[in-house]
């Protein structure tokens, strides 16, 4: 099963990301392969599994802030709520975060392909992590009604596929469909 795929890791070569270079010397590190269901716990922070606690990333959601921050994408605040202060990072570079929207909307609508296995497949693991993350309503929702419908089903019908069957078909996206697997578990 795809959520049983174990995570082999293929090169150790260092890819210039911290977070990325980190995470490869975590898999090459393991002792037995581990699933990608482990390993999107354990790099998220969200196992409590005390033999496994040395592979995790830490501080992972402020690390990548501050990437953001550091190539001017987001910006940090402080914001006050009533008794506590909470430092945020909105974006600051509306270009960049619309370049991505529209080529989410063009990859639905202008240049649809109709099979996964044509898309690009950063554009396929964009669109996967914006179903995960809950903000794919969003990309959609600046376009008339009959293209934001056009471009919502377009989209369940392709996130509603087997992940089983699109991984075994998919020749060097496997790992894109198992993430879809795992997310939607």
């Amino acid at each position: 099963s795809t959520l049983s795929v174990q995570v082999l890791l293929k090169s150790d070569a260092p890819t210039g990301d911290v977070l990325l270079d980190e995470t490869l010397r975590h898999i090459k590190a393991t002792e037995s392969a581990e699933t990608v269901q482990t390993w999107i716990e354990l790099l998220t922070g969200e196992t409590w599994n005390p033999f496994k606690l040395q592979y995790q990333l830490r501080n992972v959601r402020e690390r990548i802030a501050k990437v953001l921050v550091e190539k001017g994408i987001l910006t940090t605040e402080k914001q006050n709520f009533l008794l506590f202060d909470m430092t945020t990072h909105p974006v600051s570079n509306a270009t960049e975060k619309q370049r991505l929207v529209k080529k989410l909307q063009e990859s639905m609508l202008e240049r649809w392909v109709n099979d996964p296995h044509r898309m690009e497949r950063r554009t396929l693991a964009l669109l996967v992590l914006a179903h995960s993350s809950d903000v794919l309503e969003n990309v959609f929702a600046s376009l008339a009604d009959d293209k934001y419908d056009v471009a919502m089903n377009r989209t369940k019908d392709l996130l509603d596929m087997d992940p089983e069957v699109e991984a075994a078909k998919a020749r060097g996206a496997e790992m894109i469909w198992a993430v879809l697997a795992a997310f939607n578990k």
